[in-house]
């Protein structure tokens, strides 16, 4: 008989928080204004104005990832405008060209920076090569970060507050792809308004999807310049959903009482007891996981070896392989993951 499947592929392939299908359940009751006329969505603002401690924030349920990303950029960026971010970020690497679609043309950059993270110093670089004022190079705009990067790590608040503060001294944008943002300001401790609008962030995108929301991710935003934008490019791009309500009850309960910190708290604990078993194993790590990813290096023939004793994960290549856990991931789920990998990789 085949070994139960443990789920360490992705933390999208999660299912939905029990509080946030109940929160659908009870929004389904009765009739509500359409596009974001109903009270749900204002009190996802309150919310949002309230968890950020900023009070011109504005929030913009959209469907995925993705679109909270391209969008948010592209009110950010004008066409001639070029992103900086890391070369492994995922706006540059693995959404399809979505903010040049967006963008009406803008230019990705991806740079360099150690243990996946974009550096002061390579910004720098950027801005040191660029032909400011000429029409024949792209003029850079915005400089985003990914946190926890698609690798794992986690900006610090003062690095991202060092990273805004570089950017506005050519008055360029700060934007965050915070696709695994709870799972950042847990590993972190620090205050959500720490990691975004008291670092200097303009704009971010929620990541709720990878946390235990059903169906929405949303741009949050904290200049009303941007918002106003924002407002006409979620239109005409198919993002204001016409039952809207159930976008932001979601979102509603998944800010409510830390529920998204619950969640992440669950996936980022899972993940260090996995990182602590597998350090016994002498497996080597690409970089130190300091949230809920984890990439290993165990060679080809034991990446076989684990997927045949029913570890699911996605394999990056030249025995490379990545772990991700998610809040539904258990201390049993943990257990029984090493005692199959230390029969594959023990020393």
């Amino acid at each position: 008989m085949s070994p139960r499947p443990i789920e360490l592929r992705s933390d999208n392939s999660a299912g939905v928080a029990p509080e946030i299908l109940a929160a659908l359940a009870t929004a389904n009751e009765g009739s509500a204004l359409a596009y974001g006329g109903d009270d749900l969505t204002a009190q996802l603002r309150d919310i949002v104005r309230e968890v950020f401690e900023h009070p011109d924030a504005d929030v913009f349920p959209v469907v995925s990832g993705t679109a909270a990303n391209s969008l948010a950029l592209s009110a950010l960026c004008p066409p001639w405008g070029s992103v900086l971010c890391h070369e492994t970020a995922h706006i540059f690497a693995n959404e399809g060209g979505a903010t040049s679609l967006f963008s009406g043309g803008a230019v990705m950059h991806g740079l360099p920076g150690e243990h996946y993270r974009l550096s002061p110093a390579a910004v720098q670089q950027a801005f040191d090569r660029t032909n400011w004022g000429d029409p024949h190079h792209s003029q850079p705009s915005v400089v985003s970060v990914t946190c926890p990067t698609d690798f794992g790590t986690v900006y610090t608040t003062a690095e991202v507050a060092a990273l805004a503060a570089l950017a506005r001294t050519r008055g360029l944008r700060m934007h965050l792809d915070g696709a695994r943002v709870a799972n950042a300001i847990v590993a972190l401790q620090c205050s959500p308004a720490g990691l975004t609008s008291a670092a200097g962030v303009d704009v971010f995108s929620l990541g709720a999807t990878k946390n235990g929301a059903l169906s929405t991710d949303a741009i949050v935003c904290f200049d009303p310049a941007v918002a106003d934008q924002l407002v006409y490019r979620l239109k005409r791009s198919g993002h204001v959903a016409s039952k809207m309500r159930f976008q932001s009850a979601q979102l509603v309960a998944y800010l409510t009482d830390g529920l998204w910190l619950r969640l992440a708290t669950r996936a980022n604990d899972a993940m260090a007891a996995l990182a602590d078993g597998l350090r016994a194993l002498d497996v080597t790590f690409l970089a130190e996981p300091q949230a809920n990813m984890l990439f290993a290096r165990v060679g080809e023939p034991a990446a076989v070896a684990l997927a045949d004793a029913g570890l699911l994960f996605y394999g990056m290549g030249n025995g490379v392989i990545r772990f991700v856990t998610s809040f539904q991931t258990t201390e049993a789920d943990v257990a029984e993951v090493l005692t199959r990998a230390r029969s594959i990789l023990a020393p």
